[in-house]
């Protein structure tokens, strides 16, 4: 990828960083050139030199985006317990409830949008990339014999589904309380619904 060719620039991971913090605050919808370049001491054309265009810039900065959220999943470590399950999606929301993190997630949410809206731009294949991501993090999570059935794959599916809706609740609303009512509703569920499995097998 040409990006990547290019990455070995002191100069161009530094404008990089820059550019992401940039976008954390206001956003890809609206990035020109122009004052993105001079909010971080920047020119236009050393911007285009660096990236090849604004495309690849754009490009540059979702790598980055999904770097963050790898380096999400590397910090919920395996608890080793039965319910490992549970402790990881609870860390999960926990990690999505801190007030710190609404701008990457902001962004997050707008690059999914436009990656299913726009599935030749810029953001292509972010929001397939995304639920990848977090399907490996559930997986892993899951007993070997459960992570491999049918039963294993629409547990953690419907485990992501909470989550993302109840995020998208949480930044429309803010209302923590009631979002992750949510989230706990669908694993008091889970648990239930666990245990009538375990007396039918009785």
């Amino acid at each position: 990828m040409q990006i990547q060719s290019r990455a070995s620039s002191a100069r161009q991971l530094e404008l990089l960083e820059r550019a992401y913090d940039y976008v954390l605050r206001h956003g890809l919808a609206s990035l020109s050139l122009r004052p993105l370049a001079q909010a971080i001491g920047s020119s236009p054309r050393v911007l285009l030199f660096l990236f090849g265009s604004k495309e690849g810039l754009v490009q540059a900065l979702l790598v980055r985006a999904r770097a963050a959220e790898l380096e999400v999943l590397q910090q919920i470590p395996p608890t080793g317990s039965p319910e490992d399950f549970a402790s990881v999606v609870r860390a999960v929301w926990q990690w999505l409830l801190d007030k710190q993190h609404r701008p990457m997630l902001a962004l997050w949410l707008e690059t999914y949008a436009r990656s299913l809206v726009e599935p030749d731009g810029p953001c292509a294949d972010f929001a397939r990339k995304t639920v990848d991501d977090w399907q490996e993090l559930l997986a892993a999570r899951q007993p070997a014999p459960l992570r491999r059935s049918r039963a294993g794959t629409v547990e953690r599916s419907l485990a992501l589904a909470v989550l993302r809706g109840a995020l998208l609740d949480l930044l429309a609303t803010g209302d923590e309380q009631r979002t992750t009512a949510i989230v706990e509703a669908h694993l008091k569920a889970r648990e239930l619904a666990a245990c009538g499995g375990i007396a039918s097998r009785r």
